[in-house]
């Protein structure tokens, strides 16, 4: 989905940049996101600044993708060369290669996918064999409440943790690590 204007004005802005460098990034590097020279893939990279953080892993090649080209025009103002952000669809992305990705990370964005759980097919093909997937993501009673006080519009989508779990099981992956807090979760899985 598209942001609504006010949750696009939400997730571009100071206080955004700061929960993700300080909470969510630290999250992820503590259950293991830390790995150098790795092919990243970041789904909902938004307006670049999740590739800021992660160009704090060297990688050896960033692809971040975005439904919303107004979020790609965005990238820009970090001058990051050699990273590539593209306008796509998460739940289609026939234009990456299967197995030519190292680690995928997902900065809160499938609850607002309803077919999240083609997402997560599809990080399936995209990952090499053991490769690692990183996740945060609110729990659907969040989301919805969240869409009662600030009406951000989110889809009406069947996603939870707890489906997630489930659907991360299905497609071959091991959850490694997690942490719930809040209604917030993070995970690292990793692909059989």
């Amino acid at each position: 989905m598209k942001l609504s204007d006010i949750e696009f004005k939400a997730m571009n802005n100071p206080l955004r940049r700061f929960i993700q460098k300080h909470l969510e990034f630290r999250n992820f590097r503590s259950l293991g996101l830390v790995d150098k020279n790795m092919n990243i893939l970041e789904i909902g990279c938004g307006s670049g600044y999740g590739a800021v953080l992660l160009s704090t892993l060297q990688p050896k090649s960033y692809i971040g993708i975005d439904l919303m080209p107004e979020q790609i025009s965005l990238t820009g103002q970090w001058r990051l060369p050699g990273y590539e952000f593209k306008t796509m669809d998460a739940s289609d992305m026939r234009d990456i290669a299967s197995q030519s990705r190292d680690i995928i990370v997902i900065f809160g964005i499938l609850h607002h996918i309803t077919k999240w759980r083609k997402v997560i097919k599809e990080c399936r093909r995209i990952l090499i064999s053991g490769g690692k997937l990183f996740i945060e993501e609110p729990n659907g009673k969040i989301v919805a409440y969240f869409d009662r006080l600030f009406h951000w519009g989110h889809p009406n989508a069947d996603f939870s943790l707890e489906m997630l779990e489930k659907e991360l099981i299905q497609n071959d992956f091991t959850i490694k690590r997690k942490r719930i807090i809040t209604g917030f979760g993070t995970y690292y899985a990793r692909l059989n």
